[in-house]
C-alpha cells in the first residue's frame, strides 16, 4: 500500500484549519472551485464535484471518522477509465490536526491501495493547494 502524506503548518487555530477543510466555502476556494457535499456524519455519504473546462468530475466516498478539530477520515473513489466503483479501488484520505504553541499542523494522508498506487516523497511547503489553504487560514 502507498502511504502519502503532505504536512503543513498554519499561523491559525485548530478550529479555524478545522473550518477550512470540512466547511464547503472553505474547501472550494482551496480545492479549486470543488464542491463539498457531505453532512460529516459518520458511515453518511461525501462527495466533491468539480468543473474543469466544462467537464464535471466527481469522486465519492464514505465519512469513517470525525473528531471535531482533530481529525476527519473518509473513503474515496476517483472514477477513472477501466476503473470499477468497487471497494478495492478506493483509497483513504485523513486530515489530522494538531495545536503546536498557536500554530496547528496538518498532515494529510492518503492511504492507497488500489492497483499501480505509487508511495511519493512527503509534501509540504512547496506544495499548492496547500499552501492556498494556508493563505486562507492565516489571512481569511
Amino acid at each position: 500500500m502507498a502511504t502519502n502524506i503532505s504536512s503543513i503548518t498554519i499561523n491559525a487555530s485548530t478550529e479555524k484549519v478545522w473550518d477550512m477543510i470540512t466547511k464547503p466555502e472553505y474547501v472550494k476556494r482551496w480545492q479549486f472551485g470543488s464542491q463539498l457535499i457531505t453532512t460529516w456524519e459518520i458511515g453518511s455519504d461525501i462527495k466533491f464535484k468539480t468543473e474543469w473546462e466544462g467537464v464535471i468530475y466527481e469522486q465519492w466516498g464514505k465519512v469513517l471518522l470525525v473528531k471535531p478539530n482533530e481529525l476527519v477520515k473518509y473513503s474515496l473513489f476517483a472514477p477513472a477509465p477501466g476503473r470499477e466503483d468497487i471497494p478495492e479501488n478506493y483509497f483513504i484520505m485523513s486530515y489530522v490536526l494538531t495545536a503546536d504553541k498557536g500554530q496547528t499542523i496538518l498532515n494529510i494522508i492518503q492511504e492507497d491501495n488500489r492497483p499501480g498506487s505509487v508511495q511519493e516523497e512527503p509534501q509540504g511547503e512547496e506544495n499548492p493547494v496547500l499552501n492556498l489553504l494556508k493563505q486562507l487560514a492565516e489571512n481569511g
